[in-house]
């Protein structure tokens, strides 16, 4: 069986200093194991920042005035192009440095661990999946622990 697409190009940016962040390597290969095998390309950008960045974001795009440890962006798909077109463009996952850290921390969990879990949480949300009620939460958290426990990631929502 096919884990991930057969294509994945995922850009990693870091707007913060590298030091204890995951490498680019890493976040790959949690996208990867979040994706479904159903999907032949995909096309998505990471992208971690500090608190200053993180805030503005959140306050741009969801009116939430604090740093949050992730946000995603899924892509839209512009109008108009030629049938037969297929674009595997899936949006972008921002990570918060230093949120993750303190949750990491807080919670703790390894920050590896917690990077693991937040990237594939935000490319989920990529995919359409969300957790806006209590059923599509627990449906949305069992997919994450699945996909985690694939990568020998220990439950991210059993409390330390």
């Amino acid at each position: 069986m096919t884990v991930g697409p057969v294509r994945l190009d995922v850009s990693v940016t870091y707007a913060v200093p590298r030091k204890g962040i995951p490498s680019a390597v890493s976040f790959r290969k949690w996208v990867a194991a979040a994706l479904d095998s159903r999907i032949r390309e995909a096309d998505l950008a990471v992208r971690i920042v500090g608190a200053k960045e993180g805030r503005a974001l959140n306050r741009h795009y969801r009116g939430k005035d604090y740093a949050t440890n992730v946000l995603s962006f899924p892509a839209e798909m512009p109008e108009g192009l030629p049938e037969g077109v297929h674009l595997p463009l899936l949006g972008d996952v921002v990570l918060c440095a230093p949120v993750v850290a303190r949750e990491a921390r807080e919670q703790k969990k390894p920050l590896a661990e917690h990077y693991a879990h937040l990237t594939v949480h935000g490319a989920l949300h990529l995919l359409g999946w969300d957790h806006e009620d209590e059923k599509d939460a627990l449906c949305m958290e069992q997919l994450e622990r699945e996909i985690l426990a694939s990568m020998g990631i220990d439950d991210p929502y059993i409390e330390a």
